[in-house]
């Protein structure tokens, strides 16, 4: 059976030309040949900048690019006909697609009400700063676009727990909405910020039951309209994963086959967080490996002062590796973003060898490093920047090598803090397709490693082409594997040299 091998399909500044759809089918052969059978899509729904909007401003998760709203009817990445027809593609390919569901706020109303709030401490949510006085806020979504089509639902303050503007006071802030479920925020698994409920715009209200329904039936909907088979869940951390266990419940018994549902819960400090998240929602979700992403940012910082024995430590990959969405950048991390953290690049091939041929784990590879991105923003200090972020080559031939030889038992060899590897045996119907892999952060690196008995007198060779030598296995099925300063070797069998070249 063929691993889950994701590819996150966008970039935060992927150009606003309405084309990401028709590359999307375009591009289908291609992810296919290198063994990608899963895509995560970006938020296909109307954001409150219209056909600008990257979609975390979420507005209507009824209008995939079908509507006349917020100044546009296509979304930043094409039509409503554009998307059904990609997705179909990539499910007819045996390629599973994910939507992005953005739950926790939505942004740019259609009217203002008149509500009670109190101003909240926003280092200590916790804490009210002062007593409870009316607002006129934007909370009020009547859709005029849509006409009721598909949901005749309305959003008003009822439905939300938070909003960060008051409209007649030209004031901002974070502004409790005093309502029928209280003055507290819902309940969260850790207490960052006091409660971290609140993150922007107007914050969904989740103990309204009329909203858990209408998010249910939004996601029955859309299912059954999209043909997708998963989804990815926007920023959890913020949401209390009473509704998200519901939620995933309900969407399961909806589903015919196992959905895939992956959150992100974003906390790179500590994995225990997200272990409580797992299990608060009786582990149906996975998570994307945020802790595991700071350790490969460590990394490629410190260089050889990184003790790569540790690149695993605090990582749920190593916790809990069933649960764990491996990742080395994404849309948030890549440069000029809040959470700017990019891997460097001389540890990229590292970072993804680490997650595409080891056993556990479900790697997600972002999509500048298959396809390159470029883009201009303003920094944090006020100053234009100019952004080059360059394809990682070496994914022409880790990915498939994932797809057709990381098979088989996996011995580690973390005994260096500058040179680490291990073998994966192969399946023992097939012994030809075992694999072993070295990395060094500092200088040229060397070390014995086996495959088993069933590879001796194999002939290896480096299928990065790092390396030019060929490498015999002895009796038992080892040898001497070695790998250039800051670099990582994939020796395979020589005899299958020919099936992993670029372009094979």
């Amino acid at each position: 059976m063929q691993p889950i091998t994701m590819i996150q399909f966008f970039h935060w500044y992927y150009p606003n030309d309405q084309s990401l759809w028709n590359h999307l089918e375009k591009e289908i052969p291609h992810l296919v040949e290198k063994g990608i059978n899963a895509v995560w899509l970006p938020p296909a729904y109307k954001g409150a900048s219209g056909g600008f909007s990257v979609g975390y401003d979420c507005y209507d998760l009824f209008d995939i690019g079908e509507f006349d709203q917020k100044g546009s009817i296509p979304t930043k990445y094409g039509h409503r006909e554009e998307y059904l027809r990609a997705v179909k593609a990539c499910r007819e390919a045996g390629i599973s697609v994910l939507a992005d569901a953005v739950f926790n706020h939505k942004a740019g109303a259609d009217e203002l009400e008149k509500f009670t709030v109190r101003k909240v401490n926003p280092t200590n949510r916790n804490e009210f700063i002062s007593d409870s006085f009316d607002i006129e806020a934007w909370t009020k979504f009547t859709f005029p676009g849509r006409k009721g089509k598909y949901s005749s639902f309305i959003w008003d303050h009822r439905c939300f727990s938070g909003i960060d503007w008051a409209q007649d006071l030209n004031e901002g802030g974070i502004f409790s909405i005093q309502n029928e479920y209280g003055d507290a925020w819902e309940d969260l698994v850790e207490d960052e910020l006091g409660n971290y409920d609140y993150l922007m715009n107007a914050d969904i209200e989740f103990r309204n039951p009329a909203v858990r329904e209408e998010l249910k039936y939004w996601g029955k909907w859309y299912m059954e309209t999209t043909g997708v088979n998963g989804f990815r869940l926007d920023a959890v951390k913020h949401i209390t994963p009473g509704f998200i266990k519901e939620w995933a419940e309900y969407m399961q018994q909806l589903a015919h086959d196992q959905l895939l549902i992956v959150a992100e819960y974003w906390n790179i400090h500590d994995v225990e967080p997200l272990i409580r998240y797992i299990e608060a929602t009786d582990r149906k979700l996975q998570l994307f490996d945020a802790p595991l992403h700071q350790r490969f940012f460590l990394a490629s910082s410190m260089g050889n002062k990184f003790d790569l024995r540790t690149i695993f430590d605090n990582s749920l990959l190593q916790q809990m590796p069933d649960r764990a969405i491996t990742l080395v950048d994404n849309h948030d991390t890549q440069p000029l973003q809040e959470l700017e953290s990019p891997v460097q690049a001389w540890f990229k091939p590292l970072a993804y060898a680490l997650i595409l041929l080891r056993k556990d784990g479900i790697p997600c590879v972002f999509y500048p490093a298959l396809y390159d991105a470029h883009y201009t923003d303003k920094g944090t200090d006020g100053n234009d920047y100019e952004i080059w972020l360059s394809r990682v080559p070496e994914l022409d031939i880790l990915l498939p090598i994932r797809s057709r030889l990381a098979r088989g038992e996996q011995v580690d060899y973390f005994d260096h803090p500058n040179c680490v590897g291990w073998i994966r045996k192969g399946e023992p119907a097939d012994s030809r397709n075992g694999l072993a892999v070295l990395l060094s952060n500092g200088a040229e690196g060397f070390k014995y490693m086996e495959l088993g008995e069933a590879h001796a007198g194999e002939i290896m060779i480096d299928a990065l082409g790092k390396s030019g030598e060929k490498i015999t296995l002895n009796e038992k099925g080892g040898a001497d594997f070695h790998c250039a300063a800051g670099s990582v070797s994939v020796w395979i069998p020589a005899a299958l040299a020919q099936d992993f070249k670029p372009g094979s």
